[in-house]
């Protein structure tokens, strides 16, 4: 009996904080999968970071012993020059001397990286002047991008997915919730093809020293707005028609942008990841909905009060004679 009353109380303590309950586990699962990440890129990179320092150790050793007249502190000295410009996305390599960074063309790609919140990081500002402009420019810009990009996708979704899925439903009798899976899986697909898999493609032929997993890999660190920076195109010393290339890039990063919002819109809009997205969420209190329901309610009634006075005010402008004529008529029988 007491162990009977004990699990029905504990399972009513669980169902009155069920968004609690649920939101702590979210927690505990999002850390742990972060920790699941520290751990597995730590056991994947870190021989591969040993082997690079042993290698550059023994190319260091080689050139001093090769250069007597030079001594290590001079020499890293220049090294930490080299490195220091090369942060700021200046080489000192003769093949890549001709490459600017601040022309219009690679300024205009790197306000796009800026606004997109993609950031690369391969060029950056030199000049104070240039630090403060970004930091207004971007201050300015990025909110403006989120509307610009707001705007676009919700007129997109119109047309690419609401209205196909209730044609299909509509026209054809098929389950709405089924019809908007597969819709999202089909586009999803579509996506992934034209936006990552054809363009990957495309960069591993451009770009000389991309495979096509390297190129993939640049789509979708670009696309996701991660942005990490070890790889970026059109920066080879050879490259051939730079500005229009980098041009094309700008517009591939913009649209792709789109595409992905759209595509997740897509996936926010299907009923199971609703469900889903509300188990995690605050329940509104009762008082709250019933406050909205009565501020509803007058606000309806007002408004249908609104129109019905509208309403007579039109009857009486579109009847002039009757009224004009009521009280002459009234008269009259009073005469007579």
């Amino acid at each position: 009996m007491l162990q009977s009353l004990a699990g029905s109380s504990c399972v009513r303590l669980v169902e009155q904080h069920r968004s609690a309950w649920c939101f702590a586990l979210l927690v505990l699962g999002y850390l742990l999968y972060l920790v699941f990440g520290a751990v597995v890129f730590s056991s994947v990179e870190l021989p591969y970071e040993d082997l690079l320092r042993q290698e550059l150790g023994k190319l260091k050793q080689r050139f001093l012993e090769e250069h007597a007249c030079l001594s290590e502190q001079q020499l890293e000295q220049f090294l930490m020059r080299v490195l220091e410009a090369s942060n700021y996305g200046v080489s000192v390599l003769s093949n890549a001397s001709g490459n600017w960074n601040w022309d219009f063309t690679s300024s205009l790609f790197f306000a796009s990286t800026v606004l997109s919140t993609t950031g690369y990081g391969h060029t950056v500002p030199l000049s104070d002047g240039g630090k403060a402009f970004c930091i207004i420019y971007s201050v300015i810009g990025i909110p403006f991008t989120l509307l610009f990009l707001t705007a676009v996708v919700q007129r997109i979704i119109v047309y690419v997915t609401r209205r196909p899925v209730l044609y299909f439903h509509i026209r054809w009798g098929f389950s709405k919730q089924v019809v908007a899976i597969i819709h999202a899986m089909v586009l999803g697909f579509v996506t992934v093809s034209c936006f990552f898999l054809i363009p990957a493609a495309i960069f591993s032929v451009l770009e000389d020293d991309w495979n096509f997993l390297e190129s993939f890999y640049f789509c979708f660190i670009s696309l996701s707005t991660i942005g990490l920076g070890d790889y970026v195109p059109g920066e080879g010393y050879n490259q051939k028609f730079r500005e229009l290339y980098k041009i094309g890039i700008t517009c591939y990063l913009l649209m792709g942008l789109i595409a992905m919002l759209v595509v997740l819109e897509t996936f926010c809009e299907l009923h199971e990841l609703k469900k889903f997205r509300k188990l995690f969420y605050v329940k509104k209190d009762k008082e709250e909905d019933q406050v909205h329901i009565m501020e509803h309610d007058q606000l309806s009634f007002s408004s249908i009060s609104d129109q019905a006075a509208s309403m007579k005010d039109d009857q009486k402008a579109n009847e002039p004679f009757v009224n004009s004529q009521s009280p002459t008529s009234n008269d009259s029988s009073l005469n007579n």
